[in-house]
């Protein structure tokens, strides 16, 4: 029973990866977009937007979570659920002149966006740079 148990996903605690937590801010207000702007004069800004019910887009996030290793100190990354912020996606498409797509992760640096990417490019983006 304990071969079964292993070879099917129910291996002990002991030998579970321990989860990361990355710092989400929810984006959920068309106003903290200023905020983001001016805080990206200091800081560059994260802004990950993500369909709840795309499987692509649910994917890409599992991915970026399970990559993402930078400290707290590096970025603000904002979380936003399209569906439920429908408004803040789409000023934030016009005031960081960026054409929405999901998910789609944009930097913002300085008040503006310095890249973005969409789809599996998201985790290719070389955050690194922007640190």
């Amino acid at each position: 029973m304990g071969l079964f148990n292993g070879l099917f996903g129910k291996a002990n605690d002991k030998t579970k990866k321990e989860e990361k937590q990355v710092p989400w801010i929810p984006l959920v207000s068309v106003h903290q977009l200023e905020e983001i702007a001016d805080k990206s004069n200091t800081k560059t800004q994260l802004i990950f937007k993500h369909s709840t019910t795309c499987g692509i887009s649910r994917m890409v996030l599992k991915t970026f979570n399970a990559n993402y290793d930078f400290n707290e100190g590096h970025f603000d990354l904002y979380y936003l659920d399209l569906h439920s912020n429908r408004e803040v996606s789409n000023e934030a498409a016009y005031k960081f002149q960026v054409m929405h797509q999901s998910p789609q992760l944009l930097v913002i640096r300085n008040g503006v966006a310095i890249a973005h990417n969409s789809h599996g490019g998201i985790n290719t983006l070389d955050l690194n740079k922007y640190v």
